[in-house]
């Protein structure tokens, strides 16, 4: 199966390897955009306006809520994280494929708002292979694995919801899947 569609979603749980088959993926696809979020969240050091995050205060990412300027959009741990609309249109418009990598929720939302958009689910090939990975990474508490860990058990369980599964168990077969499946 492959792909006209202008607006593709990755989603998968933390650890599948999503942030590395993205990168890889715009380094190779230069057609490619990928969306940048909005957030409310204060910016981390090294981090971009505008190229990370567009970062907002709450009353303008309220404001842009109230006037359907979002794709999706969801409040975690106090901060609102979301998608802007007119961004991606324009990007469409200029003919480029946009890729959002966002969370299951999001994805869902995403479903409703624009229905033709491609979902691609990113899956790993094992449970085990997916906390072998968590826990490799050796950035996060236990409490923080085990809740990742849990969040992934309901994810892997929403893989039927997506257009497509693509199993990263080889970071290039499941890159040159990906393309496959977006027409690339």
């Amino acid at each position: 199966m492959t792909s006209t569609r202008s607006l593709i979603v990755i989603t998968g749980p933390s650890g599948v390897g999503k942030g590395s088959l993205v990168k890889m993926l715009l380094e190779r696809n230069k057609k490619v955009w990928l969306s940048v979020s909005a957030t409310t969240r204060e910016p981390r050091d090294h981090e971009v306006d505008e190229e990370d995050y567009y970062f907002l205060k709450v009353d303008r990412f309220k404001e842009l809520i109230q006037k359907n300027g979002f794709l999706e959009w969801a409040e975690f741990a106090g901060n609102f994280y979301g998608t802007p609309r007119a961004q991606i249109d324009q990007k469409i418009s200029e003919g480029r494929l946009v890729l959002l990598e966002i969370e299951l929720e999001g994805a869902r939302q995403v479903r409703k708002s624009f229905p033709n958009s491609l979902h691609i689910f990113l899956a790993p090939p094992s449970f085990e292979e997916l906390e072998k990975r968590i826990r490799g990474r050796g950035t996060d508490s236990a409490v923080s694995i085990n809740r990742r860990l849990n969040r992934a058990k309901e994810e892997l369980l929403a893989q039927k919801e997506f257009d497509a599964v693509v199993i990263n168990d080889e970071l290039e077969v499941a890159l040159k899947n990906i393309e496959k499946l977006m027409g690339l």
